[in-house]
């Protein structure tokens, strides 16, 4: 069993795939507690649902695309069998996971959206650079940046572990606290091969909106 805070269908609001029709499923609980949170509300409430279940709850949206979110959703073991199982049936898996917990495990059809978390979050600590040796190209590297000095290490990290060859790797900013002008304006100075984007559905909805 898995605890589940919700499924729901909407746009996919980020990565390479920003735009298009996707179904969410988002796990309950987190490890982390990131300074910027906007998904608080999946820490602690959700109901118990089987892998069998769930399935059956994404197939009624009939949308090929899926992203199993959270909270942190490594944080259920169970979370692998439903990625896996998903793939199974002709899915397009997306996993959007906090980077602390190993993703070596995770079905390699799945795509992997993984954070790494920045000095502002307050979670740098928590980050698994094992990781790193299990992340694919079709998976991307996504980075927070809320302050020049997240902007600064961001840029050490990149060069340290030579991730611009490994995928692509997202930039985002910590919303409200970083101007995406600013943000995009140190990229362009400093000629990063990186992809820029913004929490489209913070625009589209209200930006506390759940289930959008």
């Amino acid at each position: 069993m898995l605890k589940i805070n919700e499924i729901y269908r909407s746009i996919q609001g980020e990565s390479s795939k920003a735009g298009l029709p996707c179904v969410f499923v988002r796990l309950t609980y987190c490890n982390l507690r990131c300074s910027y949170c906007d998904t608080e509300y999946a820490f602690y409430d959700g109901k118990d649902l089987s892998v069998e279940e769930i399935v059956a709850e994404v197939k009624k949206y009939d949308c090929k695309l899926v992203e199993i979110t959270g909270g942190e959703p490594l944080f259920q073991d169970e979370s692998i069998e439903l990625m896996k199982r998903l793939c199974d049936e002709g899915f397009d898996v997306m996993l959007e996971t906090g980077g602390s917990l190993p993703i070596k495990n995770i079905d390699k059809r799945v795509m992997i959206i993984l954070d790494l978390k920045c000095p502002s979050s307050k979670m740098m600590k928590k980050n698994l650079y094992e990781n790193l040796d299990f992340i694919k190209p079709t998976d991307e590297i996504k980075f927070v940046i809320g302050t020049r000095e997240d902007y600064d290490w961001t840029k050490d990290i990149l060069k340290k572990y030579e991730l611009e060859k490994k995928c692509n790797i997202l930039f985002s900013v910590v919303f409200g606290a970083l101007e995406p002008a600013k943000l995009v304006e140190w990229m362009l100075e400093d000629n990063l091969k990186v992809r820029f984007q913004l929490q489209m559905h913070k625009f589209i909805w209200e930006p506390t909106a759940k289930g959008v």
